[in-house]
């Protein structure tokens, strides 16, 4: 899978949240679809997106449709936040010794 992609799939606040709930439990597209306020072709249309990512695998189950999060693709977003970690980090150790010097 390429990492654009994952980057892609994540950069959406909604397929952000469907990956929040799978990385807790599966869940059933009619599930999810009960936890967002868009439409069922909706979040099938996202499912899609994470599934071709890499981020999601879906098993059939009788007529319903199993999700669960593959993370490891999200390694690749990790690491490269990670390598911003160390501005903030330290910006916030900037903030912190000036507040302490004037309070």
């Amino acid at each position: 899978m390429g990492s654009s992609r994952v980057f892609q799939a994540v950069a959406e606040p909604n397929r952000r949240a469907l990956l929040d709930l799978l990385a807790v439990r599966e869940y059933s597209v009619s599930d999810l679809v009960a936890r967002f306020s868009i439409s069922q072709p909706a979040i099938s249309h996202h499912l899609r997106i994470l599934r071709k990512a890499g981020l999601v695998k879906c098993r059939q189950v009788g007529r319903q449709r199993i999700y669960r999060l593959k993370g490891r693709p999200l390694r690749q977003v990790y690491a490269w936040v990670s390598h911003y970690e160390r501005f903030w980090t330290g910006k916030l150790d900037v903030l912190g010794e000036h507040l302490r010097r004037n309070p």
